[in-house]
């Protein structure tokens, strides 16, 4: 008896094109593989010196190879090629963040803005210590 309510349930899913396609592996695979372009997007906002630059070189292969892959096979997935666009995107820009970070002298900038900070917030208050005094 459970058995057939399930074919005759699977049987209207798969009649209805839209909902074989939300239950079918060519809807979810991507949907799932979304969280690494997105959360190679948050980090965007994060400090260079967390990014991995052997992780994300691998990444960025791994999304043109398959991003290559998602039109070879029939059907074609297009879904599965805009997650690898936008992963293979995300992740260049992460590299270029890491080589700058690393190779072109970010890091050495930042550390200067980071040691200049306390100077310029105690010039700040000696200013107004001055300005208040003067009144």
């Amino acid at each position: 008896m459970a058995m057939a309510a399930v074919k005759v349930l699977n049987s209207r899913i798969r009649s209805n094109p839209y909902l074989d396609y939300v239950c079918s592996t060519h809807f979810w695979g991507p949907a799932s593989n979304f969280g690494i372009p997105l959360a190679a997007i948050v980090d965007f906002k994060k400090d260079p010196e967390i990014i991995s630059g052997r992780m994300t070189v691998a990444l960025t292969i791994y999304s043109a190879v398959f991003a290559r892959y998602a039109m070879a096979v029939q059907p074609k997935n297009y879904l599965l090629f805009g997650c690898h666009v936008i992963n293979f995107t995300s992740q260049a820009f992460q590299g270029f963040r890491y080589y700058n970070y690393w190779h072109m002298g970010g890091r050495e900038q930042t550390m200067k803005d980071q040691a200049a900070q306390p100077i310029h917030a105690a010039a700040e208050k000696i200013k107004e210590a001055a300005d208040k005094s003067t009144r």
